[in-house]
């Protein structure tokens, strides 16, 4: 039977690119997105010609009946969700002083109480099984800090922690819960940066370069394999280098 992975925030950037890993590995796919947009239809043909199957759901994940819906559909689809990957986020920045405070709650309700919704609703599939992967894409933000994040740092912190406590909870019925902290990754998101500032981004980095959608989404591949089974409450770096 093929394995099941329900990605959040997946037509485009980090979440494209994890969805094709994994299918790739021979991962089904339960692809989430939140808005129409042109990315979707490519990425569902993309796995589809890789001989894997592949659901898209609209959803929300800040909607705790969404995220529900979202999962009963996988259920429903697949029969099983073998690895979640709670990787939808959003930034609105600013300094503390100029923040709204609906760009506060928004950055905290999409990014970490949207981890809280996916996860809560998929948990209990995954106790029964006893067996599961739970990864959840964080940042180096969130552990460093940025001026003019502290909704984003703050949001990327609280995912460390609930991965942490929750890996505590359920390592007894095999399901590993780890976090990925991206740094600096070549994105839609930084595309539009002016060409010296990447470069003197670059410049920051140890490795003198920024990263790729594919550094990350290697690594979501091996905590998601068997590779990884003594592996739990971890948060792994993919950063080349910036917070040694």
């Amino acid at each position: 039977m093929s394995k099941v992975a329900l990605i959040t925030g997946a037509t485009r950037g980090i979440g494209k690119e994890i969805a094709l890993t994994l299918a790739k590995e021979g991962y089904d796919i339960s692809l989430n997105y939140r808005k129409e947009n042109e990315d979707l239809d490519s990425t569902k043909k993309q796995i589809e010609e890789l001989g894997r199957k592949c659901l898209a759901v609209k959803a929300d994940v800040s909607s705790f009946d969404e995220c529900e819906n979202l999962v009963k559909q996988t259920i429903e689809n697949f029969g099983q969700i073998d690895v979640l990957v709670n990787n939808a986020g959003i930034t609105k920045d600013n300094l503390l002083m100029r923040m709204k405070e609906e760009d506060f709650k928004d950055v905290i309700n999409v990014n970490l109480v949207g981890t809280f919704n996916m996860t809560k609703n998929t948990i209990s599939y995954m106790m029964k099984a006893r067996q599961g992967r739970i990864i959840n894409i964080s940042s180096v933000v969130g552990i460093a800090g940025n001026a003019g994040q502290t909704n984003y740092s703050a949001s990327k912190a609280g995912i460390i922690g609930f991965t942490k406590s929750l890996a505590k909870e359920v390592a007894s019925r095999n399901i590993l819960v780890n976090a990925v902290a991206p740094g600096f990754i070549q994105t839609s998101m930084t595309d539009v940066l002016k060409d010296d500032i990447k470069e003197n981004i670059a410049k920051s980095i140890p490795l003198k370069r920024m990263g790729t959608a594919k550094d990350v989404a290697n690594v979501v591949k091996f905590l998601a394999s068997d590779d990884s089974s003594y592996i739990t409450g971890q948060v792994i770096n993919v950063d080349g280098g910036m917070l040694m």
